[in-house]
């Protein structure tokens, strides 16, 4: 199917994987609307509508610590188990409506400690709420797979706790870890006893770099940390001279030999300037090198996305064919961690049969 025959309801039923997704940037407006009321927070505006215009015009400053800045508001309202209950099940439920069968979401937890739950208590309120919403999700008959990363704050001291938290929580819904957060100037193996705590615990993990910051940090995060995929990882391109040629250099080489899923996010990338163009983005020239790359949509709501977008952005600006889409689907689930066995299921059973039919 060639690219400009895709049209918009194919995109949506096609089914997607994704990996990378955080749970406090994909809240509805209308829930961040309510739930601020709730608490007493002040928001830029009342109105769901100019609330997400909002987010997404701030977003687009170009710079990472300003796109983290517009957390703010989200983290308000996720104080609380009924907060945390809501937007935990709302996330699933909208996965769902946008064809998503595999998802897996990342917060940190140490985030949302201000209105008195303790850290195991925010654990177990989201996997409640996610829980509820997959019940939901295959009662209508859209069933959505979701499972949780814990995130480390790499620019804080608890990255420790929360790899203590992964592991006492795998068995119960937490299939791994990240850091997240700042990246220049706050390198990975400043938290190198948990990635090394969770090696010896058998719990996969991601780290975020080569967003912000360039092939030190990817090095690192995969050299020195051990990280089984790298979220983002764009500046991978520093060390391939000539994409069109396809020379890698030794770390790319290895990201592309090793099978090191790179957890892609077009349209974040360019509001934090870590990409010019959808065209112009890395993915593509990577896809087309045989690098695992995986598409993601990193905060629905403050990037103003879904994967559904994330797709046909990929389709109408950079010439992607369905076959193309299920490249980066069958990617992210060879790379998701959760069982090989139901890693393959959802391949054989899902993903491939639900292609088959678009192309």
């Amino acid at each position: 199917m060639s690219s400009t025959r895709i049209d918009a309801e194919t995109l949506r039923r096609l089914p997607k994987a994704v990996l990378h997704d955080h749970l406090d940037g994909g809240l509805r407006p209308a829930t961040v609307v309510e739930l601020a009321a709730s608490v007493g927070h002040t928001l830029p505006t009342t109105d769901p509508d100019e609330l997400a215009a909002w987010y997404y015009e701030a977003a687009n400053s170009g710079d990472l610590v300003r796109y983290i800045a517009t957390f703010e508001h989200t983290l308000a309202v996720m104080q609380s188990r009924e907060g945390l209950l809501r937007t935990a099940e709302e996330y699933v439920l909208d996965l769902a409506a946008d064809g998503v069968v595999y998802g897996e979401v990342r917060y940190a937890p140490e985030l949302m400690l201000k209105g008195g739950l303790g850290l195991a208590e925010v654990v177990e309120t989201v996997q409640e709420g996610l829980a509820a919403g997959m019940a939901k999700a295959a009662a209508a008959g859209t069933p959505v797979r979701v499972g949780t990363l814990l995130c480390g704050m790499r620019m804080f001291d608890r990255t420790r706790e929360t790899a203590d938290l992964a592991v006492a929580f795998r068995d119960a819904g937490v299939v791994g870890f990240d850091i997240a957060g700042a990246e220049d100037g706050f390198p990975p193996a400043d938290h190198l006893d948990a990635f090394e705590h969770l090696r010896r615990e058998n719990v996969p993990f991601t780290i975020h770099a080569g967003e912000a910051h360039g092939l030190p940090s990817i090095h690192q995060a995969l050299q020195v940390c051990g990280a089984q995929r790298i979220g983002h990882g764009v500046r991978i391109t520093d060390d391939i001279p000539d994409l069109a040629a396809g020379k890698l250099g030794r770390l790319a080489g290895w990201v592309r030999d090793r099978r090191i899923a790179l957890e892609m996010c077009p349209t974040s990338n360019l509001q934090t300037g870590a990409a010019t163009s959808i065209a112009e983005h890395p993915i593509t020239a990577l896809k087309d090198l045989g690098f695992r790359v995986t598409l993601n949509t990193d905060n629905r709501l403050v990037s103003g996305t879904t994967m559904t977008r994330e797709m046909s952005l990929l389709v109408e600006e950079a010439g992607w064919t369905v076959a193309d889409l299920r490249t980066v689907t069958v990617n992210a689930l060879k790379s998701a961690f959760i069982p090989f066995d139901e890693r393959r299921a959802l391949i054989e059973d899902v993903v491939l049969p639900g292609y088959a039919a678009a192309l």
